[in-house]
C-alpha cells in the first residue's frame, strides 16, 4: 500500500509502500519477495532512518514471550513499547534499566538506536542491557544473536539503525525498584561553566539532565536547571494516569520565534525561586515530561522541526558549546529546547552514538535559514572532535559521518560482506551510503 510517511519531526515526508505484517510468516514473505525494505516502529525517531521506498512496520509484533522474576529478564516482541513494557512490569516492581526521553518508541526501536537516557554516565546506554535478539534476514532466515552467539550480527545491530535486518524479538534485563516515585533535586546554574561544573561535581548521580537556556546574555550565557534523580526507596508501585493535555491542530508558524522564546525561557527558569530545590516527582514527570503533550511536535506548525544533538568529548566541551551558542545567537534562530546531559564511556558498536562527552540536543522550528545553521555547526562540531547522533538527522553529509564515527568502516565492510547493502536500505543509508 502506498502512503506518505514521515517520523515525528515531521521532515522528511515521502512516499513508500507500507506494509504491517502480523506474523513472522507474512514478514519472512515480504522480506524474501521485496527487492529491499527498512523496519520502522513507532516512528519516534526524528529522522529519516525508518523511511524508504519499501517500509515493514513492526507494531504488531506486541507479545511479550518470557520474563524471569528472579532476575528480571524479559523476552518481547520487537513492536512492543517502552510504555507496554512499564505498564506491565512496574506494579511489580521492575522498570527499564535505560530509557529516552519518551516511552512511546518501539523496543525493536530503541535497539536500532541504541537509545541512552539520563543515566548513561552510570549504566550506559539501552544495548548495554541487551542480553539477546532475534533477527529476520533478507533471505528468510532467522537468526538469534547475542554478546556469546552470533557476537558479529549483535554488534552491527546494536546502534546499527535497522540496516541489519528485521529485528523480531529482544531479550533485555529490567532494573529493580522499590517506587514509581523519583527524588529529584533541582539546582539553578548561573552560567555554561557553572552547569558543566555542577555536572561533574554531581556526576555519581543515577540521573542528571539539563534544561539550557539558549537565549541567555552576558553572565548569564548558557545558564540552566540541572535536575538530578534517584529511585525513590520506598513508595507506592503504580502506573500514572495522569490525564494529558493536546494540541488538536497546528501551530501557527510565527507563534515560536525569538522573543516568544526567550519569554519562555525567561519564566521557566525564574520559576525555580531556590538555588536548590528537592522533591519527590512520579516517573512520569521526571522521565517523560513531554509525553504528558499530545502530539506536541505540532507546536513548530504544519512543516515541523529539526533537532541537532551532537556529543563533544568532555576536555573540548565547554569551548565547543559556547561556541555552538554563539553562533545560533548570530544567525538569529533560537531553539525552543535544548537538553544537555553527561554521557559515560562508550561501547563498542560501531554506530552507537554515546561515548565520554557531553550531548546537546537542539530544537528548531524548520525553516530554510536552519539547513544553512547546521552546515556551520556541522564544522564546529567536527574540528571539536564531536559527532552527530543518526536517529535525529536527515540532511548529514558522509563527510561529518566519518569524522565523527571512527569505525564506520566495519559496519560498512560487514553490510558488504552480508549481502546487505542493496536489501535492507532507507533513506539514512542511501544518502549516506551506508
Amino acid at each position: 500500500m502506498k502512503r506518505f510517511l514521515t517520523t515525528w519531526s515531521r521532515y522528511p515526508l515521502i512516499e513508500s509502500e507500507v506494509e504491517e505484517p502480523s506474523s513472522l510468516v507474512e514478514a519472512r514473505e515480504y522480506c524474501q519477495r521485496k527487492s529491499h525494505f527498512i523496519a520502522y516502529g513507532c516512528g519516534r525517531s526524528y529522522g529519516d532512518a525508518p523511511l524508504g521506498n519499501f517500509v515493514l512496520k513492526t507494531r504488531r509484533f506486541r507479545f511479550f514471550h518470557h520474563f524471569d522474576p528472579q532476575t528480571g529478564e524479559l523476552t518481547a516482541e520487537a513492536g512492543v513499547t517502552l510504555e507496554e513494557i512499564i505498564k506491565h512490569f512496574l506494579p511489580r516492581g521492575w522498570f527499564l534499566p535505560v530509557t529516552p526521553g519518551t516511552k512511546f518508541v518501539s523496543l525493536g526501536g530503541a535497539v536500532a538506536a541504541d537509545v541512552h537516557g539520563k543515566n548513561h554516565h552510570v549504566d550506559g546506554s539501552f544495548c548495554n542491557w541487551i542480553t539477546g535478539i532475534w533477527l529476520l534476514l533478507p533471505d528468510g532466515k532467522e537468526i538469534f544473536c547475542s554478546p556469546e552467539e552470533n557476537t558479529d550480527w549483535f554488534r552491527m545491530t546494536c546502534g546499527g539503525m535497522g540496516l541489519t535486518g528485521l529485528i523480531t524479538k529482544v531479550r533485555l534485563r529490567l532494573r529493580p525498584v522499590q517506587s514509581s516515585f523519583i527524588e529529584e533535586t533541582i539546582i539553578k546554574c548561573p552560567n555554561l561553566e557553572e552547569s558543566l561544573s555542577i555536572f561533574e561535581e554531581y556526576s555519581s548521580s543515577p540521573y542528571s539532565v539539563a534544561w539550557l537556556d539558549c537565549t541567555a546574555r552576558g553572565k548569564s550565557f548558557g545558564r540552566s536547571l540541572l535536575m538530578l534523580g534517584l529511585h525513590a526507596a520506598e513508595g507506592e508501585l503504580f502506573v500514572s494516569d495522569k490525564k494529558t493535555l493536546s494540541f488538536p491542530v497546528d501551530a501557527p508558524s510565527f507563534l515560536l520565534n525569538p522573543y516568544t522564546i526567550k519569554l519562555f525561557n525567561d519564566i521557566y527558569y525564574s520559576r525555580i525561586k531556590r538555588e536548590i530545590v528537592q522533591q519527590r516527582v512520579t516517573y512520569e514527570d521526571f522521565f517523560y515530561p513531554l509525553d504528558k503533550i499530545n502530539h506536541w511536535n505540532r507546536l513548530y506548525g504544519k512543516n515541523g522541526f529539526l533537532q541537532y544533538q551532537f556529543l563533544i568529548p568532555k576536555t573540548e566541551a565547554q569551548k565547543a558549546i559556547r561556541e555552538i551558542l554563539f553562533t545560533i545567537k548570530e544567525y538569529d534562530e533560537a531553539p525552543f529546547l535544548a537538553v544537555l546531559k553527561l554521557l559515560g564511556k562508550g561501547n563498542d558498536f560501531p554506530l552507537s552514538f554515546p561515548r565520554e562527552g557531553y550531548t546537546l540536543a537542539l530544537d528548531f522550528k524548520l525553516t530554510p535559514r536552519v539547513f544553512s545553521l547546521f552546515r556551520i555547526l556541522d564544522e564546529i562540531v567536527h574540528y571539536y572532535g564531536g559527532r552527530i547522533y543518526l536517529a535525529k538527522d536527515a540532511r548529514l553529509s558522509r563527510k561529518y559521518l566519518e569524522s565523527g564515527y571512527q569505525n564506520l568502516e566495519q559496519f560498512i565492510r560487514f553490510r558488504k560482506e552480508k549481502d546487505l547493502f542493496s536489501r535492507v536500505r532507507s533513506q539514512l543509508s542511501d544518502r549516506l551510503s551506508l
